[in-house]
């Protein structure tokens, strides 16, 4: 099965990895980056993720409550309608000059979670997703 990842070059303190994009948008809100009606549509394809993209239930290697939050977030390809709306997200983060880097792979590490649509996994190396 192949996964795909959308990522910034901006580390993520938790995976030591590239952020994701929402993470990346939310800072781009933060700093007042987005433009009303930008962050208007940033907010609409949230809902429509928080209402068809459960929220990974693991993302560390062990179940104790403290254990670092190492994996990160990859899309099966197959959760077409999720990529695509993504996809919107990169559009609007490269409007933005943000540069987004698309990752797929067939190997993205230890999958801690899965659901039908993605997958949390630790990656096997310290190689940047």
């Amino acid at each position: 099965m192949t996964f795909i990842r959308f990522a910034v070059a901006a580390r993520d303190e938790h995976s030591d990895q590239q952020q994701g994009v929402f993470q990346a948008l939310y800072t781009l809100k933060h700093v007042g980056g987005l433009l009303p009606h930008e962050e208007g549509w940033f907010q609409e394809i949230t809902r429509w993720f928080n209402a068809n993209l459960a929220p990974p239930s693991r993302m560390a290697w062990s179940s104790r409550p403290n254990a670092p939050k190492r994996a990160i977030s990859w899309l099966k390809l197959s959760a077409t309608e999720h990529v695509t709306r993504m996809r919107d997200l990169v559009t609007l983060l490269e409007h933005k000059d943000v540069a987004v880097e698309e990752f797929r792979t067939d190997k993205p590490g230890y999958i801690v979670y899965e659901d039908d649509h993605q997958i949390a996994a630790i990656p096997f190396t310290t190689e940047t997703f």
